[in-house]
């Protein structure tokens, strides 16, 4: 890539931008650095964040991904509650193996069936990879409030997706904001890994 090609990048990426986008690209951004430090005040930013890309998602005619954000909404106030101040903080914890390869089978299952009814009902622009993202992002928001450790790989192929279906709907400043979600989420499973091996 040239000097001149970076140039025009940008300045597409700077004519593309929506303040909506920007202020929910700009509020999940902290959500997730909250996150990585286990911080309570990470769940506010989510909501807040989400509550911005339910339009931004439904504008682009990612309908599931919209449709997620009702959903991210709900794991943001859950979140909050569960995560709050007792005299034992909850501990970082792993999952079996197994539990996640079921889960996985399960949540591609779904993805298939949910993406039938999309490409039948809807005009999504890419009806499996926007249910699958969905139905991982569901499971992987309830890891991450249990506080299991595994929530951040599946994050990390999840938000690779995802930066994909933005760039391809017109969102870059989104599909830079997943990109960046993809490095804070490895930092995620290093802190967490950290914590739970203990001192």
């Amino acid at each position: 890539m040239t000097l001149a090609d970076a140039s025009n990048f940008f300045r597409q990426l700077l004519v593309a931008l929506s303040p909506i986008e920007a202020a929910a690209a700009l509020l999940g951004a902290v959500y997730v650095v909250l996150a990585v430090r286990k911080s309570r005040g990470c769940w506010v930013f989510a909501f807040a964040s989400t509550g911005l890309y339910l339009f931004v998602f439904a504008d682009a005619r990612l309908y599931m991904q919209a449709g997620l954000q009702v959903y991210f909404l709900a794991a943001a106030v859950y979140g909050w509650f569960a995560w709050r101040g007792t005299s034992v903080e909850r501990p970082v914890t792993t999952g079996r193996p197994l539990s996640n390869f079921v889960a996985l089978i399960g949540v591609v299952a779904v993805a298939l069936i949910t993406a039938q009814i999309l490409a039948r009902e809807t005009h999504s622009q890419d009806p499996f990879m926007d249910a699958l993202t969905t139905w991982a992002s569901v499971f992987a928001t309830a890891l991450q409030a249990r506080k299991l450790r595994e929530n951040w790989l599946w994050w990390v192929g999840i938000d690779l997706v995802i930066a994909w279906l933005c760039l391809r709907q017109g969102l870059p400043l989104t599909a830079l904001l997943y990109v960046l979600y993809v490095g804070l989420a490895l930092l995620g499973w290093r802190a967490w890994r950290a914590e739970q091996a203990g001192p």
